[in-house]
């Protein structure tokens, strides 16, 4: 297959790369100039089309992108919110809007939420709203998927990497290598209109 991962340089991105590559040809996104084959902007409705028109054709979309505000919900600001879905929600959903007219049959969409969406946290407002649009709106839409394409949302918890270069400790969370399996199953296995816990893959 070949498969398009946007956010490829990222701490989860690395690492599925690094899980599909050898398997399948994987085409790298990132976000700046000279990360990735390709770069992309997920707030610009008109980069997503430009990118897949530049990597066309594929079978299957991995993101593992999107940015939100994490912050006290009395101190974040309505520029806050609207970054937060203009980036991680309405990027990812684009992503799918735009696509799923150049997808190839029985092709799959693979997005990113987070466990914020179920377990959140003070300071996680803004980052559970959009984590919680991004599940409801995979399960809607695959009912409505076309030429048998799917779609599912992978939830990831803390990643140990990021907890690191944060300075805290890592074994709170989960390896990304861990991490990246549950991309694998969404990409070549049968699920659709799931979110998948990324915390079952974690042997």
């Amino acid at each position: 297959m070949r498969i398009i991962v946007i956010g490829a340089t990222g701490t989860i991105g690395k690492a599925v790369v690094e899980a599909l590559q050898g398997k399948h040809d994987v085409v790298q996104v990132g976000h700046r100039q000279g990360h990735g084959d390709y770069q992309v902007d997920l707030a610009d409705k008109g980069s997503i089309e430009r990118m897949y028109e530049s990597a066309a054709p594929f079978d299957a979309v991995v993101s593992a992108a999107g940015l939100a505000k994490f912050g006290a919900l009395d101190g974040l600001s309505d520029a806050d919110f609207q970054f937060s879905l203009s980036n991680k929600l309405m990027g990812q959903v684009n992503l799918v809007r735009v696509g799923m007219s150049q997808i190839r049959d029985n092709g799959s969409f693979t997005l990113t939420s987070g466990v914020l969406s179920q377990e959140p946290t003070r300071g996680s407002s803004a980052i559970s709203l959009v984590n919680g649009g991004l599940e409801a709106f995979a399960r809607a839409a695959a009912l409505e998927m076309p030429r048998g394409v799917r779609i599912n949302v992978i939830s990831p918890p803390w990643v140990s990497e990021t907890l690191e270069a944060m300075g805290r400790d890592g074994d709170a969370g989960m390896p990304a290598a861990q991490v990246a399996r549950a991309y694998v199953e969404s990409v070549e296995g049968s699920e659709n209109g799931e979110v998948i816990d990324a915390r079952a893959y974690a042997y």
